[in-house]
């Protein structure tokens, strides 16, 4: 079966000139069909583990933290290596393979028998979820650089619409079985599989693309070499990984902040995150683009550092659940600086870099989800214990604040937004 692939007229340095709306939709989609299989397992994955120990809570949830930081490690570990292999052989095919490894997982997970086989499907769908490092590579082939940040958005998004459609999903299958929402994730896996397969171009040509594999660079410490390369793309990717630091706190303790504070129940929760997931969502489409557009990536990338500072000290401050609802308003906003920063990154690398590039920045959110867990569920104890049930929110907005640092001293960069140029 031949590869389609994306027509562009090449500029100089071979990116298409124009964007490729068709395929970055292609991209979303596959995204967020990926995001909605991780999101399937969420409400019964618990359940199950503690079916396993016949009820023993304090068990389950060690063994789930355990099963978080494998899962974590893989993507850390293998994210570049995916990143690489797409520089050598182009996007599609990882795309494709990813996510048929992924569909055979969750179809191992649905029959596994006890703990070990549920882990082993844990560290498989850690290794094969290269989705996001490959569609971040595809983007920057089929967008030019003034777009990129709109598109990153938009892939955000993507992530948004999956966050909030899978665990519904799961929770309304696993009602009827525990194991059918495993069932539904392979099945919307092997679905994007064939979808990239049958559908989704080629965007890396071939004379573009990394002329061999080397395992110098398929690995984390290899592909953080790329990052320092550059003065401004290393202080970028230090941002980049502060950022994702502090937004770990979200994800971490949500759910225990909001149960302790307000005596949210699961209902309350479910809706607040739901909430969350949709307004982030609309935020990435609607707002990166027009911002990113009149005011530049730099202003974009400052901007939403602010916005997300202020969300999380209201969250923290918030004594009840209708000003922590006011902090989502700023929340969501948040997503300019990562969007934005990932741009700025693509700038300074050539097509044939692009997916080490992605990996790296895959390995940066590894990194900070291997660690940022422990890190603010033990701030949240000894807030709590204190009489600061804010802290590991407060701690998140410190991280966030010091993500501005690095970038204060570089250049502002070369491209500007065309309103500018013409003022």
């Amino acid at each position: 079966m031949t590869t389609p692939e994306v027509a562009a007229d090449p500029t100089p340095d071979g990116r298409p000139t124009l964007p490729r709306r068709a395929a970055v939709i292609f991209v979303f989609i596959t995204v967020a069909l990926d995001m909605i299989a991780l999101g399937v397992i969420a409400p019964v994955f618990v359940p199950l583990v503690e079916g396993f120990l016949h009820g023993d809570v304090q068990r389950t949830a060690f063994v789930v933290g355990v099963f978080g930081t494998v899962f974590a490690l893989m993507q850390f570990v293998w994210a570049p290596l995916f990143g690489v292999l797409s520089d050598r052989f182009g996007r599609r095919p990882v795309i494709v393979l990813s996510n048929i490894g992924m569909a055979l997982d969750y179809m191992v997970m649905a029959l596994a028998p006890g703990l070990s086989w549920l882990l082993i499907g844990r560290v498989i769908s850690g290794v094969t979820s290269a989705t996001a490092t490959a569609a971040g590579a595809y983007i920057s082939d089929v967008t030019p650089p003034q777009e990129r940040a709109r598109a990153f958005g938009l892939i955000g998004s993507a992530f948004g619409l999956g966050f909030v459609l899978g665990p519904a999903i799961g929770g309304l299958c696993g009602q009827f079985d525990p194991r059918l929402p495993f069932w539904v994730a392979g099945g919307l896996s092997l679905l994007n599989g064939v979808y990239g397969a049958f559908v989704l171009p080629e965007s890396l040509a071939r004379e573009h693309r990394a002329v061999r594999f080397l395992w110098a660079k398929a690995n984390p410490l290899g592909s953080l070499r790329l990052l320092r390369s550059h003065p401004e793309l290393s202080a970028v990717a230090t941002t980049t990984f502060l950022s994702t630091m502090a937004g770990m706190v979200m994800q971490s303790t949500w759910v225990l902040y909001v149960t302790y504070r307000f005596g949210w129940g699961p209902g309350a929760t479910g809706v607040s995150l739901a909430v969350i997931g949709v307004t982030s969502s609309v935020a990435q489409v609607a707002v990166i683009g027009p911002y990113v557009k009149r005011f530049g990536e730099r202003s974009a990338l400052f901007s939403g550092i602010a916005f997300g500072t202020l969300a999380l000290a209201i969250c923290g401050l918030a004594p009840n659940g209708w000003l922590f609802g006011i902090g989502i308003l700023p929340l969501c906003l948040w997503g300019l600086a990562p969007a934005a920063g990932q741009a700025m990154m693509s700038r300074r690398v050539p097509p044939q870099e692009q997916g080490e590039l992605q990996g790296a920045i895959g390995s940066i959110r590894g990194l900070s989800a291997l660690f940022g867990p422990l890190i603010y569920t033990t701030a949240f104890a000894i807030g709590v214990a204190r009489g600061v049930p804010g802290a590991a929110w407060f701690l998140g907005a410190v991280i966030l604040c010091a993500a501005v640092l690095p970038v204060l001293r570089e250049h502002r960069d070369e491209e500007e937004p065309a309103a500018a140029g013409a003022a």
